[in-house]
């Protein structure tokens, strides 16, 4: 048969698939595309994809060096992907995908998801080492976001090779800082649990993973970057170098529990500390995660949550100067609660055991600065400002703002 004959009777063929899943399309939702009118682009990949590709191909082949494994290491998007790995594997896990990256030939060189769907995906060799260019694996939406370095999605029999036909793809390129196309992010699922936002979930992603190729920001940064100062006494701010980072409220109670508990929290730990008993999906909480690390540039270890690089934070300051009885510095650094705005379990431990631990090291301190200072922070707690009065001499002329005080408080 001719060539053009065989893309007639393939062409046939899908619009008999098409026919038969149309109506349990319909039963399940809209149709993810009006019609299903098939685009030029995919009947050219067709055409193209023949003169290579048996339609019957059970599976991806193999890259001809098999293991993987240092192409991935040694490729630009491992450090934006890992710096991802938790968002992406939430995203995986939640929606039932299987999120794979490829290198700009195609190539798999890693992939995340549930058992379930990392199985159905191995079956067809969706995995690290898989081709998934035209030449080896036919139209597909991989193959077609690499040719037109734009998004695409290949939905079930659009795909050439018919072991395909129960998947839908949704795909978009990596470009790197000068245009080149570096590879692609895919999500991948059953046709039955397509959705019309994984298009503009994957789009995010992109854009996220080559905001990390712009600023060069690894997993996690090295030890010797310079320092964060975290401010969470009375506001909450973050700066590197002189430049804040910009940063959501639950960013700032993640960065403040971490710094206070250098040793890191569990996931589970974590997430209580944060959420409390409120409904929260793993996903949320491992976004946010993922968003700090981002700001961060790294610097959050991924299994047991803790900072890997250098973080000064007053909170832990005043702690530090209270082990050591050192009230003046302590004092000093004590602007007011932690967090003030912020209702996370954890921050309001942590913010009472902090406002107790100052109040007692005043109430126990012999200098009536100590009492003065932190009545001025504390105007409605009468204990302070009596203890004042009973440090300060009768002629001491700040016994006025200690009485004053005292009289507001009661």
């Amino acid at each position: 048969m001719s060539r053009s004959g065989d893309l007639a009777q393939r062409r046939a063929t899908l619009e008999g698939e098409w026919s038969r899943l149309i109506p349990h399309l319909k039963a399940t939702g809209p149709l993810p595309r009006a019609g299903r009118v098939l685009s030029h682009e995919v009947t050219a990949s067709w055409a193209r994809s023949l003169a290579s590709v048996d339609p019957a191909r059970a599976s991806a082949p193999e890259t001809a060096d098999g293991a993987v494994d240092h192409r991935w290491s040694g490729s630009p998007l491992r450090g934006p992907v890992d710096a991802l790995a938790d968002e992406l594997r939430s995203v995986a896990d939640d929606a039932g995908f299987v999120t794979a990256v490829t290198d700009a030939s195609g190539t798999i060189l890693w992939t995340c998801g549930g058992r379930t769907m990392r199985r159905r995906a191995e079956r067809v060799n969706f995995a690290p080492g898989g081709r998934w260019d035209e030449q080896a694996m036919g139209t597909n939406a991989l193959s077609l976001a690499l040719r037109t370095g734009r998004p695409s999605t290949v939905f079930s029999a659009e795909h050439l090779v018919t072991a395909l036909h129960g998947w839908v793809c949704y795909c978009a390129p990596v470009h790197g800082p000068d245009g080149r196309v570096l590879g692609v992010l895919d999500l991948s699922t059953t046709w039955d649990r397509s959705h019309p936002l994984a298009m503009a979930t994957v789009r995010g992603l992109v854009s996220a993973v080559e905001a990390g190729l712009r600023t060069g920001a690894p997993a996690a940064l090295p030890q010797d970057a310079p320092p964060l100062r975290l401010t969470c006494l009375g506001t909450g701010t973050a700066v590197r170098a002189g430049d804040g980072l910009r940063l959501r409220p639950r960013q700032l109670e993640i960065l403040t529990l971490l710094a206070l508990e250098p040793a890191g929290y569990t996931p589970e730990r974590l997430r209580d500390a944060l959420y409390g008993d409120r409904p929260v999906t793993a996903s949320t909480f491992k976004a946010e995660i993922s968003h700090l690390r981002r700001a961060l540039g790294g610097g959050v270890a991924t299994r047991r949550y803790a900072l890997t690089a250098p973080v000064s934070c007053d909170a832990v300051d005043v702690l530090r100067a209270l082990r050591g009885g050192d009230a003046d510095t302590a004092l000093r650094l004590y602007r007011g609660p932690l967090l003030p705005r912020s209702q996370a379990p954890g921050i309001e431990e942590w913010r009472t055991h902090l406002e107790v631990a100052v109040r007692e090291a005043v109430l126990t301190s012999d200098r009536p600065e100590h009492a003065l200072l932190h009545g001025e922070r504390a105007p409605y707690d009468a204990e302070v400002h009596q203890h004042a009065l009973r440090l300060l001499g009768p002629d001491d002329a700040r016994r006025a703002i200690a009485a004053g005080r005292l009289a507001c408080a009661r």
